[in-house]
């Protein structure tokens, strides 16, 4: 569903440019400061204001707060308008920001070249089969989701994914390719995931690295946010000192921990580390 069926409006914008704006209060203040002639406040199912339309003119211009707090500031700025109030899901309209974000991305940023084997995701679905079973529908975040074809294979098994990255170009590549859905990827940055992600049951994050001492706090960060989002999360490396490393920041957040070799893939997936809470 688009934003402009939710809000019941042929044509509407957002004030966030990108999607990982979606935190920052100073969009908020900015949504404060356009002349207004009609408003229309989105409540969630527990009623909770998470996104507010407004009209200059023709032209409407919505701002959301699914990823930050709205201030009294902003429902005052819908009282004196005037208007409605329409009600969504959170999820539902989660949904449709991340199909405006990521069409308004495939619009602006080129796809660089394949990066994969067409063969990888019967691989990495044959592993993650192996490992869980069938997915049974559940949501499974796809970490560091590059073009997509973890997301592929994610489905393959049955499940849901919900993918991030911050590779612009990637993304533009996996939305071409048709192997991620817009309503289901976001350009942000791995390491800030839960900012913008809520806990689910599945966590997967393929070929995380290279791993070096010069990057080691990053990628320990990007692996902190997918384990807190996951209760039974799927890493791979390339390498076994990486799969090392993952183990041990996965024994640090105090999850149980497997390391296996994968002789499936020799190459982007052969180390893998089988955590849960």
């Amino acid at each position: 569903m688009l934003i402009y069926d939710i809000f019941d409006i042929p044509e509407i914008s957002c004030i966030e440019p990108v999607f990982a704006d979606l935190t920052d209060d100073y969009y908020s203040d900015e949504l404060l400061s356009i002349p207004t002639e009609e408003a229309r406040l989105l409540i969630d199912e527990n009623e909770f204001p998470i996104a507010l339309a407004l009209r200059e003119k023709k032209s409407w211009l919505a701002g959301s707060f699914v990823c930050r707090t709205p201030s009294r500031a902003v429902i005052s700025k819908f009282e004196e308008a005037g208007g409605d109030i329409f009600q969504e899901d959170a999820s539902v309209y989660l949904d449709a920001l991340r199909e405006y974000f990521s069409l308004k991305l495939m619009s602006e940023i080129p796809q660089t070249n394949e990066d994969t084997r067409p063969e990888r995701k019967g691989m990495v679905a044959s592993l993650i089969r192996d490992i869980w079973g069938s997915l049974d529908g559940a949501e499974c975040i796809d970490c560091c989701c590059g073009s997509g074809v973890i997301s592929e294979a994610i489905r393959t098994c049955g499940g849901t994914p919900c993918g991030y990255d911050n590779d612009a170009n990637l993304i533009a590549l996996g939305l071409h390719s048709k192997r991620l859905y817009p309503h289901q990827v976001m350009h942000i940055d791995a390491s800030r995931a839960k900012d913008y992600v809520a806990p689910v049951r599945y966590g997967v994050g393929c070929m995380l690295g290279d791993i070096a001492p010069f990057n080691a706090n990053m990628w320990e960060n990007i692996v902190s946010e997918l384990l807190a989002l996951s209760d039974e999360t799927i890493i791979t490396t390339a390498t076994e000192p990486e799969i090392k490393q993952v183990k041990e920041w996965c024994l640090t957040e105090g999850r149980t921990c497997e390391t296996i070799e994968n002789d499936r893939d020799p190459i982007y997936d052969r180390w893998v580390c089988i955590s849960s809470v």
